[in-house]
C-alpha cells in the first residue's frame, strides 16, 4: 500500500503561482493578438478592449441603451481603423505635436474653465479620470485636426457671391435664429461600389426608415447602423442653425415636424436618414457699438516702452490743460490711418480690436481717456467718445453665413475624405476576434 503523499506547503504556493502565470499569459497573449491590420500598422485586442470600456461608460453615463455587443465593437473597431489612418498619414507628412504645443493646449483648456493648469488637472483626477488619458487624448486631437487642415483646410474658400446668393435664395433666413437638434444615420457606399451595392445599401436605408418611423429608437439605430464619426454618439449633430446644416439635405430640414424622419438621401457617401429631434428660436443681435479714438506710440531701437508711456502721460496731462485730442493725434500718433481722423477709429463692436485694448475701452466712461496701455501694436493712450446699442443683424447675417457655409464645406469634404481615405488603404480584420 503507497503511503500518501505530503507536499511542504512553499511547494504548494509554487505550484499555484506556476498555474496562475501560465492562465495570466494565456490571457495575456489573447489580448496581445491581431485584431486588425491598417496599412503597416496594427490594432491589438488590448487596444480594442480599452477603446470598448471607455465608450461603454460614456453609454451608461448617458442612460442610452447599450447595443449588441458584436456590433458595438465593430463600430469603436470602424473608428479606430479610421483614426490610425489618419495618425499615418500625419506621420508621413511629417506632423508632430511636441510636449510644449501639447502643454499650451491643455493650458488654453484650464483658461476656459477658469482654472489654472494645477487647478485643471487636480479637477479631473478628483472626477477619477487620468491627465495622462486626457493628454493623450488631447494630442491625437491635435494630430487629426492638423491632418485634416492641412489635407481639406486649404481646398475651402467662401466667395461674397456665395453669401449672396445664400441670402437672395434662401427665403427661410428670415427664421435664421431658428435652431434644429439633429439626428443622423449614414449607410455608407463605397465611391466605386457597383450597381447592386448600391441597391443594397438603398434598400438596408428604406427598411431602417420604416423601423425608426415605427418607434425604434433612433439612437440606438445610429449606434448600431451608422457609418459615420458620429454613431457612436448616437448619431447625434447636435443643435445647428440651418446654414449649418450640409447642404445635401438642409432644404429638407427646414421643412421637417419636430419628430419627423428624413427618406434616405443619397450623396457620394451614402445613404442619408435625418431625424429632427427638436427645434428652438433665439434671441435678437443687439450688439454695444463705442465711438472710440486713440493716440499710438510704438516703440522701436530709440523709443522704449517707459519712454513710449512717459511721452502718452505728457499728453494726456496736455490734454487735461485744455489741449485738443484730436491735433495732438494728427501730431504725435505712430499710427497714421487714424492720425490723419484725428486718432478716430470710429465705430467699433465686440471683436473688432485686441482684448487689451477692447478690455480698456470698455471701462471707460464717456469722455474718460485712459492710462497709458500696451498692446502688440505699442502703446495708447485712449479715449470714449460714445456708446449706443444697435441692432447687427445684417452684417451679422452676412458674417455668420460665411462661416457656416465654410464649416458645412469642411464637414462634407472630411466625410468624403475620411471615405476615400477607408477605402484606398489596406484593411485586414480578423472577424473571429470580434
Amino acid at each position: 500500500m503507497m503511503k500518501p503523499i505530503h507536499i511542504k506547503k512553499n511547494l504548494v504556493a509554487v505550484i499555484i503561482g506556476m498555474l496562475l502565470l501560465a492562465s495570466f499569459s494565456g490571457y495575456a497573449e489573447q489580448l496581445d493578438r491581431i485584431i486588425a491590420v491598417v496599412e503597416d500598422d496594427v490594432i491589438l485586442e488590448r487596444e480594442l478592449e480599452g477603446e470598448v470600456t471607455a465608450v461603454v461608460k460614456k453609454i451608461q453615463a448617458s442612460k442610452m441603451e447599450m447595443p449588441p455587443w458584436s456590433v458595438l465593437r465593430k463600430q469603436i473597431l470602424e473608428k479606430m481603423i479610421v483614426e490610425k489612418l489618419q495618425h499615418l498619414l500625419a506621420e508621413k507628412t511629417g506632423i508632430n505635436i511636441s510636449q510644449d504645443m501639447l502643454d499650451s493646449a491643455a493650458a488654453d483648456i484650464a483658461q476656459r474653465n477658469n482654472m489654472t493648469p494645477e487647478q485643471f488637472k487636480a479637477e479631473l483626477e478628483s472626477q477619477g479620470l487620468s491627465y495622462k488619458d486626457f493628454l493623450n487624448n488631447l494630442r491625437n486631437e491635435i494630430i487629426i485636426n492638423q491632418v485634416r487642415g492641412k489635407e481639406i483646410g486649404g481646398r475651402i474658400n467662401v466667395s461674397d457671391r456665395e453669401v449672396e446668393h445664400y441670402l437672395e435664395t434662401q427665403d427661410k433666413f428670415g427664421e435664421e435664429s431658428t435652431q434644429y437638434h439633429l439626428g443622423h444615420i449614414l449607410i455608407a457606399v463605397k465611391e466605386a461600389a457597383s450597381s447592386a451595392e448600391i441597391q443594397k445599401a438603398k434598400a438596408k436605408a428604406d427598411e431602417l426608415v420604416k423601423k425608426l418611423r415605427a418607434g425604434q429608437d433612433f439612437t440606438q439605430a445610429a449606434i448600431s447602423n451608422s457609418q459615420d464619426s458620429n454613431a457612436l454618439k448616437g448619431g447625434d449633430l447636435g443643435w445647428r442653425k440651418i446654414a449649418d446644416v450640409p447642404t445635401l439635405f438642409a432644404d429638407v430640414v427646414s421643412k421637417l415636424s419636430q419628430g419627423d424622419i428624413t427618406d434616405p438621401i443619397r450623396s457620394p457617401s451614402g445613404f442619408h436618414i435625418v431625424k429632427l429631434m427638436e427645434v428652438k428660436g433665439m434671441g435678437s443681435a443687439m450688439i454695444t457699438k463705442t465711438k472710440v479714438r486713440h493716440i499710438l506710440i510704438k516703440t522701436n531701437e530709440l523709443v522704449d516702452d517707459t519712454e513710449a508711456k512717459n511721452r502718452l502721460l505728457a499728453l494726456k496731462a496736455h490734454i487735461a490743460e485744455g489741449d485738443d485730442f484730436a491735433v495732438l493725434a494728427r501730431a504725435q500718433s505712430d499710427d497714421k490711418g487714424s492720425a490723419l481722423k484725428g486718432g478716430s477709429l470710429d465705430w467699433v463692436g465686440p471683436g473688432d480690436l485686441v482684448k487689451p485694448f477692447e478690455d480698456t475701452m470698455s471701462k471707460l466712461a464717456i469722455n474718460e481717456i485712459s492710462e497709458p496701455i500696451q498692446t502688440q501694436f505699442g502703446w495708447h493712450l485712449i479715449q470714449v467718445l460714445g456708446r449706443e446699442n444697435k441692432d447687427n443683424s445684417d452684417q451679422n447675417k452676412k458674417n455668420f453665413v460665411k462661416e457656416a457655409i465654410r464649416k458645412r464645406k469642411i464637414e462634407e469634404e472630411t466625410e468624403l475624405w475620411l471615405r476615400r481615405l477607408r477605402d484606398e488603404s489596406f484593411v485586414e480584420i480578423y472577424e473571429d476576434r470580434l
